[in-house]
């Protein structure tokens, strides 16, 4: 329990694991993996590239400064809220698709929600008004 207790005053006051760096650590995993399956000057490469992933990921954990670290989390969640949205809507609609269709309007483009088991119904699109028949 002593070893724990050492470990845990350590940690008092430093930043942690943030969104950036669980982001950063699978970037390093990947140069990691890419390393073991190039040959040459790309393996080294990939090699330094993981090595100093992963020394400013643990400086990043173990700062204090806090402000800093936060700044920098806030900075990569803005410049990547477009990703993380899209693969969120993605997420969305894979799990709407047990119980309904998604079908895609011929006229406007727009995704239209249709519970399952109905038979073959005419849709009509609550954006253009186009009607087509699917099979629900």
């Amino acid at each position: 329990m002593r070893i724990r207790d050492r470990f845990l005053q350590f940690m008092h006051g430093r930043y942690g694991a943030d969104q950036f760096s669980r982001c950063l650590l699978w970037i390093v995993l990947a140069c990691m993996v890419i390393s073991f399956f190039t040959k040459g000057l790309e393996r080294s490469i990939f090699y330094w590239l993981s090595l100093a992933g992963l020394v400013y990921c643990y400086f990043r954990m173990f700062s204090r400064n806090y402000a800093k670290r936060y700044s920098e989390n806030q900075l990569f969640l803005t410049r990547t809220a477009g990703i993380r949205g899209f693969f969120a809507r993605q997420k969305s609609l894979m799990a709407q698709r047990k119980t309904h269709h998604i079908y895609t309007c011929p006229g406007c483009r727009q995704k239209i929600r249709i519970p399952r088991g109905r038979g073959k119904i005419e849709i009509r699109c609550p954006k253009c008004s186009t009607k087509f028949i699917k099979r629900s």
